[in-house]
């Protein structure tokens, strides 16, 4: 091999491993955007500004539900990228709807308003370290426990819809105690949710389906703290109905006499 042809390989070689950290970045691009999201949710709400606060947290769950896809699209899935979305998701879905609604409501509860707010954080932290101990082994089709996400998106949303309807929080300090418990208690719970991971959007659906999404953006478009609020509260319920439902079919199977 001629001195000009090595030279040549080795500059090939180092673009394409140029190339690769390059990839390797772009997922955790994403991550760091939710992040920042999280953040600014956290420094708009200390300053009052509760609807920027709340629509933080639906952007930084965007971005999340991002990472994870464009980190397989280009198969560039690391642990160093599994633990930095974790601790992202710990700021964005943890720290910022607990400090969000305490700020909002719960400090008019005294010790009780940052104890409830704490179970919320415990929570989150439990869901988030579950998750990552069960991945392997985890069925696609289930979460067990409520998404960090959505557990933050039940929360922000409720502070959003009644802030949006000039509500303050020291009008419902009870019920906002009461979401942030009932968030922190389920995402360590044993419920099952719908993960949407074996949705195949390539499979061949009625033309009216197409509809759904144009209605889904209407309805945000019109009232988007309330859609988004209601959607958080079917899918908070909905474990409560997957697990019975799972239970009940688990249970009739073992009540099948063997052939």
């Amino acid at each position: 091999m001629s001195l000009y042809d090595k030279d040549h390989k080795e500059r090939v070689l180092r673009k394409n491993a140029a190339r690769r950290r390059g990839i390797y970045l772009l997922p955790n691009l994403f991550t760091t955007a939710a992040l920042f999201a999280g953040f600014y949710s956290i420094v708009q709400g200390m300053n009052g500004h509760f609807g920027r606060a709340a629509g933080a947290i639906f952007i930084a769950a965007i971005l999340d539900s991002l990472d994870g896809r464009v980190a397989r699209l280009t198969k560039t899935q690391s642990a160093f990228g599994a633990e930095y979305d974790s601790l992202s998701d710990m700021v964005s879905f943890g720290v910022a709807p607990a400090l969000l609604i305490y700020v909002w409501a719960l400090h008019g509860l005294g010790k009780l308003g940052w104890i409830a707010a704490f179970i919320y954080v415990a929570g989150a932290a439990a869901r988030l370290a579950r998750f990552n101990t069960m991945l392997e082994v985890a069925d696609k089709r289930w979460f067990t426990g409520i998404p960090s996400p959505a557990a933050a998106a039940l929360v922000a949303s409720f502070v959003w819809v009644f802030h949006d309807n000039a509500v303050t929080g020291q009008q419902v300090l009870w019920l906002a105690g009461v979401v942030t418990l009932f968030a922190g208690v389920v995402m360590p719970s044993n419920l099952r949710f719908y993960s949407f991971k074996t949705l195949n959007l390539k499979k061949s659906v009625p033309f009216i389906t197409v509809l759904i999404p144009v209605l889904v953006f209407s309805l945000l478009a019109w009232e988007t703290s309330l859609v988004l609020f209601s959607c958080s509260v079917l899918y908070a319920l909905s474990g409560f109905a997957t697990s019975g439902w799972l239970l009940w079919r688990e249970r009739r199977r073992n009540d099948i006499p063997p052939l």
